[in-house]
């Protein structure tokens, strides 16, 4: 049994439903006794179960047990008969615990019994269904004696549906708030931030690359070219973890790439673009599109070939995978050839599809200039046959041709061996990528002897006919020098001389003049320093100022030893010769042309006066003996033309040493036709030869002999028709 808030078990409190003179009075003031209900007066009608102030137990309504206000402003219920309802049957006593031991509520202590002569109050309430609105329950009684504590009875109190409502609407309102603040922030204070976050991720640039320019001979014929070609990238976004190894094992045996790399490559899921091959051909680019791999397409570019394979590899060089020039020209004029690349943003969908009205932004390249060279690809092709032959029948270690115009300058031919196909660089050593002719310095030996002669003729007193008293070998101080060969002393001109190329007659005329005489001429015919030819890595050789010269330095210099120079500045030499003395600095840029197809020629080269025009002819004068039988190349001499020349055998530095012995040899042979009107100069330089003679006049002067004769047709160059001078090799006692 439930015990009700506020009341006792044996009555209402203090004051309550009571008489005004207190308790014990009967009547309506009188107070119940605990768990019935006041007797109605007669003739007063049940109350109708719905009304909202039907009483409980206790007879006080169900909020609180307060009595109902409403009821006692209704008035007097209506007797039964006149007009009410019916009287409720009377139900039957309701028992109720007494309450626990030592526990009263207030207004109830001492009364455990109704006072005398209160009327009994109801036993139950109006039974369920009758005109009460109750269903009739019997009552529960409470033990004798008081019994146990009645347990307290759980209330379910409902709120004020207002006060929900408020609080609810205030719970939403700050949800509310909360979006609406993120949502100025994302608006309106940071909009800026979110909104470049999202076009740089639907955002790509894609490079337009520039079309590079060609390079061609002095006709035309191209000898680098660019055509079409397809680069292969990825999304590696778009790329599933369980799609990578099925994109490897499709594209790594088509492309020929490394699994591995490429599997790195298609893993990095921060990135939208990455290049995966590029400068395939349309065909493969083609068979990559057609296995529709997800995340993976082409692009349009341009890729560098070379027509005639290793023809002219050291001049012309190679493009690197990157796009830029590794060698030689390619190297040299990169940013000439190579134009300006474009570009072009666009706005690409996360599924990796071009938004057609998104940002698309572009910037058109720029095409590169076409090269236009002095080179003839015929004379090339003919003169890198010839020492590649030579080579390979002397086993040397190396060889170079060098064909040059000496009124222009213009270089026609530059050959060497070995070489390497620029379409495949990467199959060859990078020793072989760059260009001998100019990179390596050697000791030019007997060639080198022209510029002493040219010396001692000017500044020696020394004539064609100054006899020279010439034994095989000769001591300056504690050095012996010697000639190639041992023989008898000789008495020879200085003509002579230069025809049997005497070392030890070389040191006797260089006697007429200083160090400082012979290092000026050095330097004027362009030793220790760079030719100005454009290519690069070039050597400027090794001549070092008489001051530190030794005391003996000066006589092998004299002779072509303790001096270097690269193949290109010797060659300039006997064209400075040829051409009267004048030197034209060597080019092999003939111009340029532009994307408009205009062309430019490049500026003339510069020139200057080395010797005069008299000390040139009488050297040319004296390099037509040479050639003859008693000189030291009738090897080049070529049937109806006048040929003039030197050759040149020096020994090598040994490393291991520091000394000749063991080194090799250096073969050379220069020389220019017709002698007598100079048109065409050639060079002809071979590193150490080891099968056969090392003479220059034997290994380089046939080589010079072929290249020269098949120039001179090339260029329909005719004989003079002139005849030989006649030279004195011996004095006159």
């Amino acid at each position: 049994m439930t015990t009700r808030r506020g009341r006792g078990p044996a009555g209402p409190p203090p004051g309550r439903r009571g008489s005004p003179q207190g308790r014990g009075n009967s009547g309506p003031g009188a107070a119940r006794a605990p768990g019935r209900r006041p007797a109605r007066p007669s003739g007063t009608p049940p109350r109708p179960s719905g009304d909202r102030g039907k009483t409980d137990r206790g007879g006080r309504g169900e909020r609180g047990g307060r009595p109902d206000a409403r009821s006692a402003q209704r008035g007097p219920a209506p007797e039964p008969g006149k007009g009410g309802r019916p009287a409720p049957k009377e139900p039957k006593e309701r028992q109720t615990a007494p309450p626990a031991s030592g526990r009263r509520r207030p207004g109830t202590a001492g009364r455990t019994s109704q006072p005398p002569g209160r009327p009994a109050a109801p036993a139950t309430r109006p039974a369920r269904g009758s005109s009460g609105g109750r269903s009739a329950r019997p009552a529960r009684r409470r033990p004798p004696g008081g019994g146990g504590p009645r347990r307290p009875r759980l209330v379910f109190r409902r709120s004020d549906p207002l006060r929900r409502l408020n609080a609810g609407l205030l719970v939403i309102a700050f949800v509310l708030s909360l979006f609406a603040g993120r949502l100025v922030q994302l608006q309106t204070i940071e909009s800026d931030v979110y909104t470049a976050r999202a076009l740089k991720q639907r955002l790509h640039k894609l490079e337009l690359p520039a079309v590079r320019g060609d390079i061609t001979d002095a006709h035309g014929h191209p000898l680098a070219k660019t055509v079409e070609a397809r680069a292969v990238f990825a999304d590696p976004y778009m790329i599933k973890d369980g799609q990578r190894p099925k994109v490897v094992a499709a594209l790594a045996p088509m492309l020929g790439l490394n699994p591995d790399q490429l599997l790195k490559k298609i893993s990095t899921p921060d990135s939208r673009f990455v290049y995966l091959a590029r400068g395939i051909t349309p065909d493969q680019g083609r068979m990559v599109e057609a296995l529709r791999l997800t995340g993976i397409d082409t692009l349009r570019e341009y890729r560098r070939i070379y027509p005639n394979d290793r023809l002219a590899a050291g001049v012309i060089g190679f493009v690197n995978h990157e796009g830029r020039g590794g060698a030689g020209l390619e190297s040299a004029m990169n940013s000439e050839l190579a134009g300006v690349d474009g570009w072009q943003r666009v706005e690409i969908s996360p599924t990796g599809q071009h938004i057609p009205m998104g940002e698309d932004s572009k910037r058109p390249p720029v095409p590169g200039k076409g090269v236009r060279l002095t080179l003839l690809r015929d004379l090339q092709a003919k003169a890198q046959e010839a020492i590649e032959e030579q080579v390979r029948a002397t086993g040397a270690h190396s060889g170079s041709v060098i064909v040059m115009d000496p009124r222009t300058g213009q270089i026609l031919a530059m050959a060497t061996t070995p070489g390497y196909d620029p379409n495949h660089y990467g199959r060859s050593k990078p020793a072989d990528w760059g260009n001998p002719v100019i990179q390596d310095a050697y000791e030019p030996g007997s060639t080198n002897k022209v510029i002493t002669a040219a010396a001692v003729l000017e500044k020696g007193g020394v004539t064609p006919q100054t006899p020279f008293r010439v034994p095989d070998r000769i001591q300056r101080y504690d050095r012996t020098f010697h000639d190639s060969s041992p023989h008898p002393t000789e008495r020879l001109t200085f003509a002579g001389v230069l025809a049997k190329s005497s070392n030890v007659g070389t040191i006797l005329a260089s006697e007429h003049i200083t160090a400082q005489t012979l290092y000026d001429y050095l330097r004027a015919f362009g030793f220790g320093e760079r030719t100005g030819v454009g290519l690069p890595g070039e050597s400027v050789g090794l001549l070092s100022p008489p001051s530190k010269w030794s005391g003996t330095d000066r006589y092998p210099i004299s002779f072509g030893q303790t001096v270097s120079v690269n193949a290109l500045q010797m060659a300039s030499v006997y064209a400075t010769i040829a051409n009267g003395g004048v030197r034209v600095t060597p080019h092999l840029i003939a111009g340029t042309t532009g994307p408009d197809g205009v062309f430019t020629a490049a500026p003339p080269p510069a020139q200057r006066r080395v010797i005069s025009d008299r000390t040139a002819q009488e050297i040319i004068r004296m390099l037509e003996g040479a050639t003859t039988d008693e000189g030291t190349a009738p090897k080049a001499r070529i049937p109806g033309y006048r040929v003039a020349g030197k050759t040149g055998t020096a020994e090598i530095a040994n490393p291991a040493c520091g000394c000749y012995k063991g080194g090799g040899y250096t073969s050379s042979f220069a020389g220019f036709a017709p002698a007598d009107d100079p048109q065409l100069v050639v060079q002809v330089v071979v590193q150490k030869p080891t099968r056969g003679s090392h003479y220059g006049g034997d290994v380089a002067a046939p080589v010079f002999r072929d290249v020269m004769a098949f120039a001179l047709k090339t260029r329909k160059i005719p004989p003079t028709g002139g005849v030989p001078p006649k030279i004195d090799i011996y004095a006159r006692d």
